[in-house]
């Protein structure tokens, strides 16, 4: 079951890491393995999500999402839009980005370190923003609850995530940007850092947007194909139900989407914390991109959902503590080893967490179940 699930992600696995120790030794092999760790962990969250939706789709759209969407997972979030980054924030053309990258790697790096401080000051507030709305929505499971309990309460205030990120923003820019490394003098510089935390901020906000409209297409639609359902019992013609499972299906598609880019986003700007190199960038989201597609039909072809409950906390503390390095990188270097194992760790306390969750839940009802023996004894 696993070699059948997971055997064409050991394979691109495979393949990902000899290119990688060909084009730049065994530096490059111990990047390529980081970054796919990164977008492993960083989109385990997504993983789940795709799973807890997929699961309600037919054979027929599992297979589209699973086939067209690992194509644009990979090779439109994955391979072009890191070039697109480069190109604007560089102000480079796409082509001429891609030849400098592969043809004059020192001038190519010259210019992703001065462009550095916008791409980190996007991706940051990005990243934040995803952190924020999480740890400000009240769930019933929380990890950690001393945490977790008051922020939710904290929560209720509308549109505080959006107040926290501009404040965090503003103070970046005021002492960060004042000391980065740009070719121009302090108020350039933080005004640079503004507009692109800002511009950040607004792709989250549209993506949100986006996803938010999905969702409630979703729901309509799901609700009129029950409605249609109850009619076609009483009237005997199945017909229109049928037509509006396939539209409703095609919404939860497009829905998938949305959600897949916004998580597919975050790994690629998280991955400029690692390395400013674009073929490595593409190799090791490359390869984690298989693995997440892998995960989610094991997700679903599994049903365990709902047994690990704390790794979705672990994956969005994990994205949080990724938002702060990137903006602290704006003016620090933290080392690569650092940045890629942060997520690890978090990802790795989550799962253990959820171990002893289950662990407990299974002595708690054994202990019931033995006291309910006990008792029917007694009767007896």
């Amino acid at each position: 079951m696993v070699l059948k699930t997971f055997g064409w992600s050991f394979a691109v696995t495979a393949l990902g890491l000899v290119a990688a120790v060909f084009y730049g030794g065994w530096t490059a092999f111990g990047i390529v393995a980081i970054l796919s760790i990164l977008e492993i962990s960083l989109s385990f969250d997504n993983a789940v999500v795709n799973a807890g939706i997929l699961k309600k789709m037919n054979a027929f759209w599992q297979r589209i999402f699973l086939t067209i969407g690992i194509l644009i997972a990979v090779f439109g979030m994955r391979l072009i839009f890191p070039v697109v980054i480069v190109a604007i924030s560089a102000q480079l053309g796409p082509i001429e980005a891609v030849d400098l990258a592969l043809t004059d790697k020192d001038r190519y790096q010259e210019l992703v370190t001065d462009a550095h401080p916008a791409i980190a000051a996007f991706g940051g507030m990005f990243l934040l923003m995803i952190f924020l709305d999480f740890i400000f929505e009240d769930r019933e499971i929380k990890w950690l609850g001393w945490l977790e309990r008051p922020l939710a309460k904290l929560g209720k205030v509308d549109m505080l995530s959006v107040c926290i990120a501009l404040i965090v923003l503003l103070i970046t820019s005021m002492t960060f940007a004042t000391h980065a490394h740009l070719h121009a003098g302090p108020a350039d510089k933080a005004e640079t850092v503004l507009l692109s935390g800002v511009a950040g901020l607004i792709t989250y906000m549209i993506v949100g947007g986006l996803s938010g409209f999905f969702e409630d297409k979703l729901e309509e639609e799901e609700e009129r194909e029950h409605e249609m359902e109850e009619e076609a019992k009483r009237t005997g013609k199945p017909k229109s139900a049928v037509l509006l499972a396939g539209k409703a299906a095609f919404f939860m598609f497009l829905y998938l989407e949305v959600l897949d880019a916004s998580f597919s986003f975050d790994g690629v700007i998280g991955a400029f914390a690692i390395t400013n190199d674009i073929v490595l960038m593409a190799l090791g989201l490359g390869i984690g991109a298989m693995y997440v597609r892998s995960l989610t039909v094991y997700l679903v072809r599994q049903g365990t959902l709902d047994e690990y409950v704390y790794l979705e906390h672990g994956a969005h503390y994990a994205i949080g503590a990724l938002a702060v390095i990137l903006l602290v990188t704006i003016q620090y270097e933290i080392s690569e080893i650092i940045t890629g194992l942060v997520g690890v760790v978090l990802i790795a306390a989550s799962f253990w967490s959820s171990v002893r969750r289950n662990r407990a839940l299974a002595a708690a009802e054994g202990e019931a179940g033995s006291d309910e023996k006990t008792e029917v004894s007694s009767g007896v």
